[in-house]
């Protein structure tokens, strides 16, 4: 055996073999899967603690269903003056009011009365009030909420005003606990919450995760990326004929009644999240012409106008290669 052969047969003896393994907990109001690939089942186990607590103290400040959560403490403490907020509210305060300025308003996390007006009618299966549409509308507004970075600071202009980053909040947790999980050494993992998934390096011996986005379509192989996907199959409101997704147009204050599903490839999951919502706002036209200012972002939109036709379109930066199939027309734009 020459001299290089046995150096580099040693060097693959000394790599440690790696195992696939799993584990799932409630967190975020849903399901949070978690697969890594690790030395043993110690090396796991401590990785899995990690990431789930760092998910969970995500949680703990940024829900709005906590009254106790730092984003709740908002509506009443940062009124009029600038409040010291955490890294985590802030990263994800001002990722939001980015999305919130390139979209003129598709995006907002100021519309959490809004979102509660129809979470509620979700459960009495009606749509709301025109009124009381209206009143919660005014109670919403990107434009009144400021965060300067430099300072880590939030402010708010007008009282009664709740603040909603569930459009954002998974992808951000699900980035975090990557990062939870590469500090220990796991340098392979995904993590899924719900429509929401992340992932850092590809299994040992594959080019990437596979991932599919369509019962019909070929699996995406994706690494040092996310992907997330927005429409109205799971949560929604059926009444008078018609179907309200629990996507807002902030813009109106209604519930958007287009079937539309979003999947979005990113580098971060905090991005991918906030635009699937975004362009479901937007709609399929004027979502490609933001794609296009956006080349960090690729969107795979699927439409249903009324006689049941699917319209699958890809953004330029979706991968080519992606199985089509199952839509009655498709192109890339």
């Amino acid at each position: 055996m020459n001299t290089s052969l046995a150096l580099a047969t040693a060097l693959l003896a000394t790599v440690p073999q790696l195992h696939l393994y799993e584990a799932v907990e409630p967190h975020m109001g849903t399901l949070v899967q978690i697969k890594l690939y690790a030395r043993d089942q110690s090396q796991a186990q401590t990785a899995f603690r990690a990431a789930f607590e760092r998910i969970a103290q995500i949680d703990a400040a940024l829900s709005d269903y906590r009254p106790g959560s730092e984003l709740n403490r908002m509506s009443h403490e940062a009124v009029g003056r600038p409040v010291h907020i955490s890294e985590d509210l802030l990263e994800v305060a001002a990722s939001a009011q980015q999305f919130a300025r390139e979209t003129d308003g598709a995006f907002d996390i100021t519309c959490g009365a809004l979102t509660h007006l129809w979470r509620e009618a979700r459960k009495l299966r009606r749509v709301p009030e025109a009124a009381a549409i209206d009143a919660a509308r005014r109670r919403c507004g990107y434009r009144k909420l400021h965060i300067d970075t430099a300072r880590h600071t939030l402010k708010l202009d007008s009282p009664n005003m709740q603040l909603d980053v569930g459009g954002l909040a998974k992808g951000y947790a699900a980035d975090q606990a990557l990062a939870a999980l590469s500090k220990l050494g796991i340098h392979s993992a995904l993590v899924a919450a719900s429509g929401d998934l992340a992932f850092s390096g590809a299994p040992p011996g594959q080019s990437g995760w596979k991932i599919g986005i369509e019962a019909r379509g070929t699996p995406l192989l994706l690494s040092h990326a996310a992907v997330s996907t927005a429409g109205s199959s799971e949560q929604h409101l059926d009444a008078g004929g018609r179907r309200y997704s629990h996507i807002l147009d902030p813009r109106t204050g209604m519930a958007l009644n287009v079937d539309i599903t979003v999947t979005v490839i990113a580098k971060r999951g905090i991005d991918a999240d906030a635009a699937d919502t975004a362009i479901s706002v937007l709609g399929r036209d004027a979502g490609l012409a933001f794609l296009r200012r956006r080349p960090d972002l690729a969107a795979w939109i699927v439409t249903k106008d009324n006689s049941g036709h699917y319209e699958c379109v890809a953004s330029p930066g979706f991968p080519r290669d992606y199985d089509r199939r199952g839509c009655g027309s498709s192109a890339t734009r």
